[in-house]
């Protein structure tokens, strides 16, 4: 694929938060990100966020650039949840009996759990796991086991670590259901139908925009369909291998401006 001939078709470009716009456990967002931003938005593109997140768990410096930019596209919680110019576009929330069933299921194993809504992160009860893996999110979280009756609930994420994978992949409550791991600690688990791909296709769609028209920066494993889809996917520096086995470039890691480097090499801002 030839960069230079990419200026004219991209209309849209998504981007991951953790490990691609900010190093999470650094809580480091690259000076090049504001001006790359602001850049593509003086072209006539726009800058979007997809991420496995939640609006309410967006780091602090994200926030930050989101209210310096005025940026308002985002696919969230892996697709689950998507919104453009304050309207929610497509969303795809768990239905409450099924969460019922793998609530009752966790409980049974003693695995700790937390629901994700678009406002709130409630937890189970905290322990040292589930701090580990919820702290550095830098999301403010409560206890509340019955979060799900009264809330939409777009992921649940249960604490537990690779030497479990089996034994819920066998039980039976992810009929429906997907997970994918985003922590040591602790996995994702949505709609079998969800992903940023979903989402972004969605919006698209929405937009009148089609899949040429997008490009796509990740670095981890729920990026993998995203990449796949859009026009242009490309992989941090710094991502998994899986993700750059199917991107159609890879540039330079986050700490080495990897975004700004490529936006720059396509021809889509000035370097």
């Amino acid at each position: 694929m030839d960069l230079t001939h990419l200026t004219d078709e991209i209309k849209i470009v998504f981007f991951d938060i953790d490990e691609t716009l900010i190093v999470k456990d650094k809580d480091y967002l690259p000076e090049s990100v504001l001006p790359t931003i602001q850049q593509l938005q003086q072209k006539g593109i726009i800058p979007a966020i997809a991420t496995g997140r939640s609006p309410c768990s967006f780091p602090p410096k994200i926030k930050a650039l989101v209210q310096q930019t005025g940026l308002n596209t985002f696919v969230t919680m892996n697709g689950q949840y998507v919104v453009h110019q304050g309207q929610v576009v497509d969303k795809l929330p768990i239905p409450t009996q099924k969460i019922a069933e793998v609530v009752a299921f966790f409980e049974q194993q003693q695995i700790d759990y937390a629901f994700v809504s678009n406002e709130h992160l409630a937890v189970s009860r905290i322990t040292d796991q589930v701090r580990s893996a919820v702290d550095p999110l830098k999301t403010a979280y409560h206890i509340d086991k019955d979060y799900y009756q009264h809330h939409e609930v777009f992921q649940i994420l249960p604490f537990y670590d690779e030497s479990q994978d089996e034994l819920v992949a066998s039980s039976g409550i992810l009929n429906g259901l997907k997970t994918v791991r985003w922590h040591e600690q602790s996995v994702d688990l949505f709609d079998v139908q969800g992903s940023k791909a979903r989402g972004i296709l969605h919006l698209l769609g929405h937009l009148g925009l089609q899949k040429e028209n997008a490009m796509a920066f990740g670095d981890g494993l729920n990026d993998l369909e995203m990449l796949s889809t859009v026009g242009v996917g490309v992989a941090m520096g710094n991502a998994c291998d899986e993700l750059k086995a199917v991107a159609d470039f890879v540039t330079d890691h986050i700490e080495q401006d990897g975004i700004a480097h490529f936006l720059q090499n396509a021809g889509l801002i000035e370097g």
